[in-house]
């Protein structure tokens, strides 16, 4: 069974979850970890020989020291890149946070030293009309990293989504400043503002890459503040 496991939220969609999520993996890795990814539900998938394919789940699957099977890192998947509740509406499919909390219960059954289960978009992302993603973390009882998308609007996407998290009963035991603007105006001044008021401590921060590997993106990073064993 994972001994750490985190969940990975973001500020927004496009924030950079899945990059940074394969760069925490890659650093652990790179310690000597037992490491596994998961994207419980993806969309925005390619059709395959092989079925429904997400390049976000796929890195995630590649990059993790623990062989798993695609449909173990992301067992949910459509095809449409649109919000998952409206995908499976017209997939006729329903989602449900404990439906995929039993997909991610099963994986974390492997023996790993760190799972990262990646989430979809934003902290709010509805699954179904009374559900939000944000319950699957909840049910699985997972500490939250937030990265935080380094652009104009970020002080106020990070600290309503600190809050939705606190609010929930969950703590954010670390976050990530990735720039995905690399021409943003004050850069240093909102971090600033952000690190005065979260209260978790940064992890690090990801430059505007022009190869953002999951190496490249481990080298910004800190594992300390995770409280992991690597022994």
């Amino acid at each position: 069974m994972a001994r750490h496991t985190f969940f990975i939220a973001g500020t927004d969609t496009d924030a950079g979850k899945t990059v940074v999520t394969a760069g925490l993996l890659a650093a652990a890795n790179q310690r000597g970890l037992r490491t596994l990814g998961l994207k419980p539900v993806a969309a925005g998938c390619e059709q395959t020989e092989d079925g429904l394919r997400n390049s976000d789940a796929l890195l995630l699957q590649q990059t993790a020291s623990v062989s798993l099977s695609y449909d173990q890192v992301n067992p949910v998947a459509f095809e449409p890149s649109i919000a998952p509740h409206i995908a499976a509406v017209k997939a006729g499919r329903q989602l449900s946070a404990d439906r995929l909390a039993a997909f991610c219960r099963g994986t974390l059954m492997q023996p790993a030293d760190l799972a990262l289960i990646e989430g979809a978009g934003g902290w709010r992302v509805p699954l179904n009309p009374r559900e939000m993603l944000s319950a699957l973390p909840k049910q699985l009882n997972c500490p939250v990293i937030l990265v935080v998308g380094m652009k104009l609007g970020c002080i106020n996407h990070a600290l309503l989504t600190a809050e939705a998290i606190a609010r929930d009963g969950l703590k954010m035991v670390g976050w990530v400043a990735n720039r995905i603007d690399p021409q943003m105006n004050s850069y240093q001044e909102n971090l600033d503002t952000l690190a005065g008021f979260f209260r978790a401590p940064l992890l690090g921060e990801v430059p505007h890459l022009a190869s953002p590997t999951p190496d490249n993106i481990a080298q910004y990073l800190n594992l300390d503040h995770l409280g992991l064993n690597f022994e």
